[in-house]
């Protein structure tokens, strides 16, 4: 998977990036439209940014730029960045009104001791008068250095839940097993860094 690499600091006013989509879902059945997504690296922040030109049903509970666990009950974007020597894993969730949520894990679904809420993450969104939406995340790189080792050889995966209540699950990163399982830190891509310029 790829992390861009740009040249200037990113601003959500002025956010004009490329991106990737997912139109096959963990049971390999085909979306009429994609999900999309991009992950971009401004020496400061690692930018995630998810986007559906379709609606999104939201947690009730989820306000704007607000912390909130369970959000995987309704639909959401999560991206995860995994240390492959230490094991430990990042785990993001960014919902299509900008709530989010963060957890960080010693351990395939093994939460490290006194768990808080990442710091310093900036949230935005847009949300389309006909329901397709934009959301995007900005978390400062130096903390996610300190935690899981980000940089070269660090592993990555984006992935969705999408048409809640009936739900399907969507991985970037082909994962194993016919129960859908984002958890699976080992089987994640290792990033690769490319430089873009606008």
């Amino acid at each position: 998977m790829h992390i861009l690499r740009v040249a200037k600091k990113l601003d959500w006013g002025d956010l004009s990036l490329p991106v990737w989509g997912l139109d096959t879902d963990w049971l390999g059945q085909k979306r009429e439209k994609p999900l999309m997504y991009s992950l971009a690296d401004d020496g400061e922040k690692l930018w995630f940014v998810a986007a559906s030109s379709m609606v999104a049903r939201i947690h009730p509970q989820a306000r704007p730029g607000h912390f909130l666990g369970e959000m995987w009950k309704y639909d959401v974007a999560e991206f995860f960045l995994a240390d492959p020597v230490s094991g430990r894993y990042i785990e993001f969730h960014l919902s299509a009104n900008s709530a989010w949520w963060s957890g960080e894990f010693v351990s395939p679904r093994e939460l490290a001791e006194n768990p808080l809420p990442f710091p310093e993450v900036e949230t935005y969104a847009e949300i389309a008068q006909d329901g397709g939406w934009m959301s995007a995340m900005s978390i400062p790189i130096d903390l996610l250095q300190s935690r899981v080792a980000y940089g070269e050889g660090i592993k990555v995966n984006v992935c969705f839940i999408s048409d809640s209540p009936e739900q399907k699950f969507y991985s970037a990163v082909k994962l194993p097993g016919e129960h859908r399982n984002f958890h699976q830190p080992a089987d994640f891509t290792p990033v690769t860094f490319t430089d873009w310029t606008e």
